[in-house]
């Protein structure tokens, strides 16, 4: 069984909460109706699961007034055998983007706050298809991801106490002994390879067989062109397809990662593309790293909409999107050229978008200058370089020689703790994750 954070942000929640239900949300096939099942298999007495897209006819349920009263009452009926009693059962409607009334029973839910109640669905139908009355400020947030590379290592048996001890480097800015690291960077290329969607994380703990895992993402792959050919309008289903299958090849084999419209199809413009990257990024199955013109906070007052790089929301996906070749390229350390450069600066931006951090990077073409990514920590601007191996980063040194005010930079190699004299703070790619 897959070890999930979602568990304990879960928890927190039912210890605080006040007058609100739980909406756990994220792309399709993260893990959230597993994550709730697991929970409430451990919390409760009793589950009341409904999944509107499974069984159509339990919107019923909600047919009628909208009092808890009158909802639990029909669900008695529906589900003779359970109790459903407050403080013990634990209601859980999954896919709710099939019901309106079920999103909207949720303020009333709310509002009588006897029953915990939490649900789960896909963004494309609950942001697509509002609600009559959408419950703003009766419903609290958890935003899902697939596994990130520290659940990835749990998975692998790698337990939570040897995982804060590779932490500690990384706080202590020390070098690690060369038998931790190795070790590491084996398991980051393993995971880089499968992605951290759980079915795919599944298959390799069980097997170890990456022909097998690669026939899991491209069916993942696949559920995803059935979900936009499902939610997207007429107008966009073909251009929003073609616009993030174009990924692998604008991530992997170019050296500039900007997004493109000529490599969606020749001759390709914003003017047509562009409200198709926008429905790709609303339904959560893109994120995006936006051009700054500035180094310095805010960041988002220099962010520029028009000029940006697209990443899948999970490396499952991006793999499923090449041949599979290129695991076994990953996996031995045997990629060169722009592809080994853009499949780290992948992981990385995977790794930093799973820490809930909002992408930014820059380029100047006077300058020459260009850096991978900035972010924001604590109020101060981050700037980021991604190596492929130890070798200088010109434009970062250059950057943080001229802004005193940025307390220190990130270099990502493939290689070891190191921090040089202009506050660069050199790290191996798979510390990332813990940033």
């Amino acid at each position: 069984m897959l070890k999930r954070k979602t568990i304990r942000d879960i928890e927190n929640w039912v210890k605080n909460k006040n007058q609100k239900c739980l909406v756990v949300y994220g792309a399709r096939q993260v893990g959230k109706t597993y994550v709730i099942e697991r929970f409430a298999e451990a919390k409760y007495e009793e589950l009341i699961e409904i999944n509107f897209k499974k069984t159509p006819s339990a919107s019923e349920i909600f047919s009628g007034d909208l009092t808890v009263e009158n909802m639990v009452m029909s669900m008695r009926f529906r589900f003779p055998e359970k109790e459903i009693v407050p403080g013990k059962t634990l209601i859980f409607l999954d896919e709710i983007q099939e019901c309106q009334k079920a999103i909207t029973s949720l303020k009333f839910w709310a509002i009588d706050n006897q029953f915990d109640v939490i649900v789960s669905g896909s963004l494309l139908g609950i942001d697509y298809n509002r609600a009559d009355s959408y419950p703003v400020g009766y419903v609290d947030y958890i935003r899902m991801y697939g596994l990130d590379f520290e659940e990835f290592l749990w998975g692998m048996g790698v337990s939570e106490d040897m995982v804060e001890f590779v932490k500690g480097y990384l706080e202590a800015k020390s070098v690690i002994p060369e038998a931790i690291n190795s070790r590491m960077m084996e398991y980051f290329r393993q995971y880089i390879a499968t992605g951290g969607m759980p079915e795919a994380v599944q298959k390799h703990v069980d097997t170890k067989d990456f022909r097998e895992v690669d026939r899991i993402q491209k069916n993942l792959l696949l559920g995803y062109q059935y979900d936009i050919a499902h939610y997207a309008s007429a107008e966009e289903k073909v251009k929003a397809e073609k616009c993030y299958l174009s990924l692998g090849k604008q991530l992997l084999d170019k050296e500039n990662h900007k997004f493109q419209y000529k490599e969606v199809e020749r001759g390709g413009r914003a003017q047509k593309y562009y409200s198709s990257i926008e429905w790709l990024l609303k339904a959560d199955i893109v994120h995006l790293s936006r051009l700054v013109t500035a180094i310095r906070y805010d960041l988002e007052d220099y962010a520029r909409d028009d000029f940006f790089r697209a990443y899948t929301t999970d490396l499952s996906l991006l793999m499923a999107m090449r041949d599979f070749s290129l695991k076994q390229h990953v996996v031995e350390n045997t990629l060169e050229g722009n592809t080994k450069g853009g499949i780290y600066e992948c992981a990385v931006a995977d790794a930093l978008y799973k820490n809930n951090y909002k992408l930014y990077f820059y380029k100047n073409e006077t300058s020459k200058k260009e850096l991978d990514f900035i972010i924001q920590k604590n109020g101060d601007v981050i700037p980021i370089e991604v190596k492929s191996s130890n070798s200088r980063s010109n434009s970062l040194s250059s950057v943080m020689k001229a802004n005193k005010l940025i307390p220190f930079g990130y270099k990502f190699v493939d290689g070891n703790v190191g921090v040089s004299d202009d506050r660069i703070i050199t790290l191996p790619l798979y510390m990332a994750a813990f940033i």
